[in-house]
Formats: structure tokens, sequence, C-alpha cells
């Protein structure tokens, strides 16, 4: 191996193991998803001082080992696992394991180098855990008023009645939280006050903004609406124009910003 080549790392998050790739070596490994083989393979990693170590975003299974990636000065980037399919896909490879998804991640992340975000501090992962347990909450409880309605046994009401009740207490706890959380921060409170001075913005919407959008205040207003899902992407080919549409992005901060902008529209928000 070149010693002068940088280095580019693919790792595969799975919930027992990582599977991790080094290009341009083209050396592959599986480690056991536990603390000290996470630190063992860091060590490794600071040693070969990579370009870039990036991870695919895995339903949040890559949050912790992002994080402490980042925290030994290594250059991490969570991407897509979207767009690595598709890379994968144009490089003719359709083939799917573990140990093949490593080294695709590892190939883009040699070609395409992601740039490298800042990744959430411990408060604002917190937080974003905080909402989305009471989004979670939030869709239980609308699933069981549901299973309430048409049921037909009065047992069966008594059942559903005790687990809405219980599922009433866990959102109000939750909630609580949340609000705890927001206040104990000068900087939250400061953000969370601009937010809501806009017709429309209630409190769930400006925190849902603060924890699903750190990055609000430090891009411009098209990086935001792209990482949001609601720039509308063209779809233009010789002399058809096609419909303009929005895609991908981050949904549950979407539907929320939906809600919001149908309250503005219905109230007294002229812009809106």
């Amino acid at each position: 191996m070149d010693k002068t080549a940088p280095v580019f790392v693919g790792i595969d998050v799975a919930k027992r193991r990582l599977d991790v790739h080094l290009r341009p070596s083209g050396e592959s490994f599986t480690i056991d998803h536990d603390e000290g083989k996470v630190t063992a393979l860091i060590e490794r990693l600071v040693a070969l001082a990579p370009a870039l170590v990036v991870l695919e975003a895995t339903g949040g299974l890559e949050v912790r080992l992002a994080a402490t990636l980042a925290a030994a000065g290594l250059p991490v980037a969570v991407v897509n696992p979207r767009q690595v399919r598709a890379f994968a896909r144009a490089m003719g490879r359709l083939a799917k394991t573990d140990r093949l998804d490593a080294r695709a991640v590892a190939r883009f992340a040699e070609a395409v180098r992601p740039p490298v975000r800042a990744l959430p501090d411990e408060a604002t992962r917190y937080l974003g855990a905080l909402v989305a347990r009471r989004r979670q909450l939030l869709g239980m409880l609308v699933a069981e008023r549901n299973r309430r309605h048409a049921a037909a046994d009065p047992a069966l009401h008594q059942r559903l009645d005790a687990h809405l009740r219980w599922l009433e207490e866990a959102l109000a706890e939750i909630e609580s939280a949340i609000d705890g959380t927001v206040r104990r921060s000068p900087i939250w409170r400061a953000k969370e006050e601009l937010l809501r001075s806009v017709p429309g913005v209630g409190p769930v919407s400006a925190r849902t903004l603060l924890a699903e959008l750190p990055e609000l205040g430090s891009l411009t207003r098209r990086q935001a609406a792209a990482l949001v899902g609601v720039a509308p992407f063209s779809r233009d080919s010789g002399k058809m124009r096609g419909r303009r549409t929005v895609w991908g992005g981050r949904a549950p901060l979407r539907a929320c910003l939906y809600m919001a902008a149908v309250a503005a529209a219905r109230g007294s928000n002229p812009v809106i």
C-alpha cells in the first residue's frame, strides 16, 4: 500500500458486529460491536490517520459509533444508504452482504468524498431521542384509539382504556422532560423564542426543529430546505418539463412543518 495515498474507511454497522473495509489497500475485517472492540478499532484507525471514515445511517445504530469516532478526532461522515446502494449498482455490484456493503461504503467514500459535518452533541442527541419517543407515543395513542372505536366487546374497552391512560401518562412525562431539557439551555430557549415568533410555529414545531435540525442557523435557506426535503427537484428532459416534486430529507421534521404550515395558513400568518 502506498504510504502517501489517503486512506478511506467504510464501516457497515449492525447491532452485534461491525464490518470494516479500507481503501485503497482493500483490507477487510469484522469485529464485535462492543465497547472494548470499538476502542481497539478507534486506536487502529487513529494510527492510520484516514482522510475520511464513512458510515451509513442505519436507524440510529450508527449514532453512538459516529460520535465516538468524531470524539477521537477522526473525520466522520454519515451518509444516506440509498446513495451508497445507487453507487454500488452503478459499479455493477448487485449482491448485498454486510462485508460487501462495507466495501461499497469505502469505495463511495473514496470516489464521492462526502463532506464531514459536525455531529450533534450529547444534549442534542438526548433531546432528539425525547422528541422521537414523543412521536412514537402519539402514534401508539392514535392506533389504540382507533382500536377502541372499532372494538365491540366491553371487556376489550376496559383493557384498551387502561392502555390509553398509560400512554397518556407516558406522553405527559415525555413532554415534561422535553420542556425541562429546553428550558435548562439558554441557547435553546433563545432559539425557541425566535422560532415561535413566526405565526403558526408552536412549541412542538419549535422543539422538533431544535432536535431534528440542529444545523439551523448555520445553513443557507436552500441547504435547510434540501435537508428537510422540501426543495423541489427538476424532472426535465429535452423539451419535456416534468412536474417538480419533493422527496427525501428528514421525513418526521417535514411532517411537523406541514402541520405548522396548515396552522399558519388557517391562522394569522399572511405570508403563508
